[in-house]
């Protein structure tokens, strides 16, 4: 088969780039209309419990708050009549407007909790008609500007956070492009000694980044696709780009430094890096799709959005790349660099030295790496996970401003309330006595329901608003409480709540901040196990399939996770325990669950990637007769250039999302970036040539019922002999080596 696409490639490069022109600019004008189709939610399970009583929420009792309005007097407090006259003017036009549904504002009521502590700030609660980005844009925007002198006006709330991390979203993205495409170009002219050689795979991460985008509008027209899977988009692409288009570039020239035709050369490069980058793609895409099992489409759209990736990265590098590689030739050595006097050597003098010693010593060598990357992974230990809210953009975000303030100075502020839903019919007496019995409960402020408000188990009247609160069918009971939404305190009380015996013989369902989190934790633990089996066995068959042993996918997913269990107790350190807090300018929380489930399902399967790299080249010397130490130092020795190189060119592009302002998004950025370092060096350079030797034989062993299955469906990285070398058709200025 690969032998017919690099053919195929050879003898039909300029169709195949036309239309790869045409598509690349149709996939342009279709990409560009993603970004309106996207959300910024998707961290929640639609079937959990905190999730039906949102939709009760909405569905019954219009919803929550979207905007919150927050008024800060810049003299006085919110009360004096300089304030207070234009205030109570600017929340009646904002409850007159046709774009809100539904205003509550401290001048209208004079509700404790819409006042701050110290009086120096009121809001007005707003429950808009349309809840899109684009509508809320539009309505903050247009009193943004009508604050009096006497105070400022802020925006904040959930439909604000959309809002907001969508700019952020888009700024960061420009911004870690803007810094890591001219660095990563400058390394590519640097590893490869050439120009036109270095372009090559930005062309190719150009293509699967447009190609991608253009998948996920129509992904987006069919389905929920979170807005910030356009940072796994790029940072995804352009790294696979790098990757595979280093193997091709790298395998093509030392081809044609072998002496074959430039079209000879196209072909064996099909047959073998071709090979290893469609299995190395499956064994991305198999890591990726495993995020289809998790119901949070946050999740869900990264495995869209991955998997178009691979699809997209691995058919442009073994059809695209090779046309483009038969159309150079030659040239693809042009514009070489005036002090490079030769191109850089197949084989890395480095790498192998490192193998050899490696090899010798294996036990000595490894002890200490492993020894490291334990030590590393020592922080999960004292892992806590959370779900994002305001606090993930920066502190001069208008709605992280908003949500700091609630959260320091409104001490009664609803926002923060678990949700309680009884689904039935009850009198105002059963609805009094359970929400006195709620009130009484340990870390209860207050308790709000249509009997009225409670507080530690008595009665504090009511108002007009606690009418709304029921409904002939159905309750809704507000439980404020003294702990901040998310702590560990507010989701005990959750739980309480749920093992608390309703007013009726109906099970009241609770909702809020605190479940939400905690449901969120629920369902993506309770699929952890499968998740992890599925990874587990679908690598363990691509790697038998690919190397006939069974012991080699067991290595290779041994070394993986202790290289990502590193990974991640570094994040901890830094994103829970604030280590870089300052330096990268983030509020330290705990570690978002979802974000840390991508971050490890992205490295791993960058990690068996570099896996197969390297585990190619060295079958590929096993098969061709190499000792088991000589295949291994041989291996290594023509492809650490090729994976350390890789490694810090997809790197540079992840670390770039450091520079951001949202922090689950510096998290995995940094994250990915620092799995795959380690994964390039510690765990490539080190722990598999130790493991290799340490195997001995038993490397390449399977059952014999296993082995005669392999003979029949197995991948061969040893691709059947090319046809006989031929002079070439144009003979090189230099001596052409590649760069691997």
């Amino acid at each position: 088969m690969f032998t017919a696409i690099g053919r195929f490639a050879a003898t039909r490069a300029r169709g195949i780039l036309i239309v790869g022109l045409l598509a690349l600019i149709a996939a342009a004008a279709v990409g560009f209309t993603a970004f309106g189709k996207l959300k910024p939610d998707g961290f929640t399970d639609p079937n959990a419990e905190s999730s039906k009583v949102q939709a009760v929420i909405d569905d019954r009792f219009g919803g929550d708050v979207d905007v919150v309005a927050m008024v800060s007097a810049n003299a006085g407090t919110v009360d004096d009549a300089p304030v207070s006259a234009p205030a109570a003017t600017l929340a009646s036009q904002i409850a007159d407007d046709p774009a809100v549904s539904e205003a509550i504002s401290y001048w209208g009521t004079r509700a404790p909790s819409l006042r701050s502590d110290d009086g120096k700030q009121a809001l007005i609660a707003i429950k808009l008609a349309d809840r899109s980005a684009a509508a809320t844009e539009a309505f903050t925007k247009k009193y943004a500007d009508r604050a009096p002198a006497a105070f400022d006006l802020t925006f904040g709330g959930p439909a604000m956070m959309a809002v907001d991390s969508g700019t952020q979203v888009g700024k960061d993205l420009a911004l870690a492009e803007g810094i890591a495409v001219p660095i990563i170009l400058i390394l590519l002219v640097l590893a490869f000694g050439s120009l036109v050689a270095a372009i090559l795979p930005l062309l190719i991460g150009a293509v699967t980044v447009f190609g991608t985008f253009a998948a996920l509008s129509g992904i987006a027209s069919a389905t929920d696709v979170s807005i910030y899977s356009i940072n796994l988009t790029t940072a995804l692409s352009l790294g696979l780009a790098v990757d595979y288009a280093l193997l091709m570039v790298s395998r093509f020239r030392e081809e044609l430094n072998a002496g074959r035709s430039i079209e000879n050369a196209v072909i064996r490069t099909v047959q073998t890096a071709g090979r290893t980058i469609v299995f190395s793609g499956l064994t991305v895409a198999v890591a990726l799709a495993v995020l289809t099992v998790f119901p949070l489409y946050f999740l869900r759209s990264f495995a869209y959005a991955g998997i178009a990736v691979v699809l997209i990265a691995m058919v442009s590098s073994i059809v695209v790349l090779p046309a483009l590689l038969k159309a150079l030739g030659y040239r693809v050595n042009a514009g070489r660099l005036p002090w490079f006097k030769k191109t850089p050597s197949a084989v890395s003098p480095f790498w192998r030295r490192v193998a050899a010693v490696v090899s010798a010593r294996p036990v000595l060598c490894a002890l200490p790496v492993i020894a490291v990357l334990v030590l590393g992974a020592l922080p999960m230990l004292q892992s806590a996970f959370g779900t994002p809210d305001d606090r993930v953009l920066p502190t001069s975000a208008q709605t992280r401003v908003v949500g700091d303030t609630l959260r320091g100075h409104f001490p009664d502020d609803s926002s923060r309330a678990i949700q309680v839903v009884v689904s039935d019919q009850v009198s105002p007496t059963r609805v009094a006595e359970y929400a006195g019995r709620l009130s009484a409960l340990p870390d209860v402020a207050r308790v709000e329901s249509s009997a009225g408000a409670f507080v530690n188990g008595a009665s504090r009247g009511t108002s007009p608003a606690d009418a709304a609160m029921g409904k002939p069918d159905v309750q809704r009971i507000s439980v404020i409480t003294k702990d901040e939404s998310r702590s560990t305190g507010a989701q005990d009380l959750v739980r309480t709540i749920r093992t608390t015996a309703g007013p009726t013989g109906v099970e009241p369902q609770v909702g809020g901040p605190a479940a939400v989190l905690m449901d969120s934790k629920e369902s993506i633990g309770s699929r952890l196990p499968m998740t992890a089996g599925l990874i587990a066995l679908s690598t363990f068959i691509l790697l038998f399939l690919f190397t006939g042993s069974v012991l080699q996918p067991i290595r290779a997913l041994v070394f993986n996770v202790l290289g990502l269990s590193a990974t991640i107790g570094v994040m901890v350190l830094i994103f829970q325990e604030g280590w870089l807090s300052d330096f990268l300018g983030f509020t330290p929380m705990p570690l978002d669950t979802s974000m840390l489930m991508l971050l490890f399902c992205i490295a791993f399967g960058l990690s068996m990637d570099y896996e197969v790299f390297v585990l190619s080249r060295i079958k590929e010397g096993h098969d061709l007769g190499l000792g088991r130490r000589a295949a291994v130092v041989d291996g290594l020795s023509h492809t650490g250039r090729i994976v350390s190189t890789a490694a810090v060119l997809i790197a540079v592009n992840f670390f770039a999302f450091g520079t951001g302002g949202v922090s689950f998004i510096q998290m995995f950025g940094i994250g990915t970036g620092l799995a795959i370092m380690i994964d390039a060096t510690l765990i490539r350079g080190v722990l598999v040539p130790a493991g290799m030797r340490l195997l001995g034989k038993a490397a390449w062993w399977a059952p014999r019922p296993l082995r005669r299955l392999h003979d029949k469906i197995g991948l061969s990285e040893s691709a059947p002999p090319a046809e006989p070398a031929e002079p070439p058709v144009e003979p090189p200025a230099r001596p052409r080596v590649t760069v691997n």
